[in-house]
């Protein structure tokens, strides 16, 4: 089981089959998944995939939590996830997705920092890495904003990493 988060904003609690109606609702805006391969427009594929994500299991420590703003506790305003990356490992990678109406106040790196002390922390990863569409700027400031550094370019998505020792970094700000 994975634990809870709190900050002053928001909480993060690991993400159930209670989520899978918000998480499809907000992958159906096209704004929101513009940058993001997937079934998105095929709702039985769409529906099935977001539950292998949900009911998946995944090792200690890792998976997807549902991201809650503190002062209206039962609105979904995204997720942040942790899990090995493309789903197989070995690295590990974090994410996030948020519903438009939560773009462009500090959440994304709010709860991603969260997550990254958990990982570093609680779980002892020695990096974290994230892979961001070339044309998502904001998702890429997320990640330079937790200290990340870039990799390069693999296929139409820019690769960053943060390793254990920068996580001072990552937590600064």
């Amino acid at each position: 089981m994975l634990p809870s988060f709190a900050s002053q904003r928001l909480a993060l609690k690991p993400r159930t089959l209670a989520d899978l109606d918000d998480c499809i609702a907000m992958d159906r805006d096209p704004d929101v998944t513009r940058h993001v391969e997937g079934p998105w427009h095929e709702p039985d594929a769409h529906r099935r995939f977001v539950l292998d994500r949900i009911t998946r299991a995944y090792p200690d420590g890792l998976g997807y939590w549902s991201i809650l703003e503190r002062d209206a506790p039962a609105r979904f305003v995204g997720w942040v996830l942790l899990i090995p990356e493309d789903a197989h490992g070995p690295e590990v990678e974090i994410g996030w997705r948020l519903v438009r109406e939560a773009w462009g106040r500090g959440i994304a790196s709010e709860a991603a920092r969260i997550v990254v002390a958990h990982a570093f922390g609680t779980v002892g990863l020695e990096s974290v890495v994230a892979g961001i569409a070339e044309g998502n700027v904001a998702s890429q400031r997320v990640a330079q904003k937790l200290g990340m550094e870039r990799e390069g370019n693999v296929d139409g998505y820019v690769r960053f990493r943060l390793a254990r020792a920068d996580l001072s970094s990552c937590c600064a700000s």
